[in-house]
């Protein structure tokens, strides 16, 4: 098979519509402003120092600003793959990162804010994410979920079977938070910690939801996608079955977004292992006996 049919998303076009929405950025960077927070207050809560930092996907800068602002963060190289999108940034590098080019065991923490999910290799990128970490270097990351703009996708598939008969993708697949565990598991992560925080953003319509998707570049770049434009009248018809079935008593409209946050440690003899087997000082047995007491014969 050959190997560019294998790729769900097309990169390039990714990449021209960032550099496209760039200038409208600071009208919909609401979620990159949130997750630099929320990744910033989970790094308050690890006591560890890290001489050297990487910011993966520096798009807005947020996510930089954010590490600089860290007691116990030092250098913060910051990551894109074109300068304009790292808007000044310094020290910076332009770089892919579905393809990280870090040494080996050169970092000491490595951050990717809302960027992994448009990644076609994903296993692949984070097992040499793991490998460019020194010993006890950190991974944290924020990524949409599997849920996210769910009834946006519902819309359009409900519109198109109306209007065309037919069912094409035009809303990209995220990540399964079970998926995601995994993964770092089988990337050879230690102490893997995957969970999920739903957040709710309303809109007057399905139009205000739309531009701001094109304000953040993150319209679909399916390779498979459908390259006729979407009509009008499926457009419109989209508008109205979003408007029936997911509105408030307002008239707003809901759009979900499922924020996946992920971690793992690369592996160091001062973590915590687990026991080895048959170590257990009390049978399991004994211990879920409620007649019992714990540690009395």
């Amino acid at each position: 098979m050959n190997t560019a049919q294998m790729q769900l998303f097309d990169r390039d076009l990714l990449l021209a519509r960032r550099l496209r929405a760039h200038p409208n950025l600071p009208d919909a960077d609401f979620l990159l402003r949130r997750t630099a927070d929320d990744i910033g207050e989970r790094l308050d809560a690890t006591m560890r120092e890290f001489p050297l930092a990487v910011d993966l996907s520096a798009r807005g800068g947020f996510m930089s600003a954010t590490l600089r602002q860290q007691e116990r963060v030092g250098t913060v190289i910051a990551c894109e793959r074109a300068a304009t999108l790292l808007g000044g940034a310094r020290p910076a590098i332009v770089c892919d990162d579905e393809l990280p080019p870090f040494a080996p065991a050169s970092l000491d923490l490595v951050v990717s804010s809302m960027a992994l999910h448009w990644v076609n290799d994903l296993p692949g990128a984070l097992v040499q994410l793991r490998r460019a970490l020194k010993p006890d270097g950190l991974f944290i990351a924020a990524m949409p979920g599997g849920a996210t703009l769910t009834e946006l996708r519902q819309s359009l598939l409900a519109a198109d079977a109306e209007t065309t008969g037919g069912a094409p993708p035009r809303v990209s697949p995220f990540a399964d938070i079970r998926e995601l565990g995994a993964l770092l598991q089988r990337a050879g992560f230690a102490l893997p910690v995957v969970d999920l925080e739903p957040v709710t953003v309303r809109y007057e319509s399905l139009f205000a939801l739309l531009r701001d998707l094109r304000a953040m570049g993150a319209t679909s770049v399916l390779s498979e996608r459908d390259r006729k434009p979407l009509t009008r009248a499926t457009l419109l018809r989209a508008a109205e079955i979003y408007a029936e079935r997911f509105a408030d008593a307002d008239g707003r409209i809901r759009a979900t977004v499922e924020i996946i946050h992920l971690s793992g440690w690369a592996p160091h003899e001062s973590q915590q292992q687990p026991l080895k087997p048959g170590s257990a000082k009390m049978r399991l047995a004994d211990a879920l006996n409620p007649e019992k007491p714990i540690g009395k014969d």
